[in-house]
């Protein structure tokens, strides 16, 4: 839950990076409230609990989406993959799978360097 809380938290910040764990955690329990959602409209018979929490969860999606590509060191504007259908998303799920790109790349420093450095006392 933290990691969906932190992509919520940064909703509209698309420099950075974001890593794998971060990223795939954030989408599962996207996944888990849209399925959530839907059985509230299915029991209502209406379909305005999903539409919101889809509206609303929109911008989070792509800057968590672009922070993960960052992270592989490609541009956040590879998320319009998702409008080309069957092709476009296997490629973009291998993109979005990848480890990180080593080191620093142009979109900042490797998160999963930093998360291993010691605190400084």
């Amino acid at each position: 839950m933290e990691h969906y809380m932190n992509a919520l938290r940064s909703y509209a910040d698309f420099s950075g990076r974001n890593r794998r764990k971060a990223f795939w955690m954030f989408m599962l329990i996207n996944i888990i409230f849209s399925l959530l959602t839907s059985v509230i409209d299915g029991i209502t018979n209406t379909m305005f609990v999903s539409s919101i929490y889809s509206l609303a969860l929109l911008i989070p999606q792509l800057s968590a989406g672009a922070r993960r590509l960052h992270d592989t060191g490609r541009s956040g504007w590879w998320q319009l993959l998702w409008l080309v259908p069957v092709i476009g998303w296997i490629v973009l799920i291998v993109f979005l799978a990848q480890d990180s790109h080593e080191g620093e790349n142009d979109y900042g420093p490797n998160p999963k360097e930093l998360a291993a450095e010691p605190a400084a006392v």
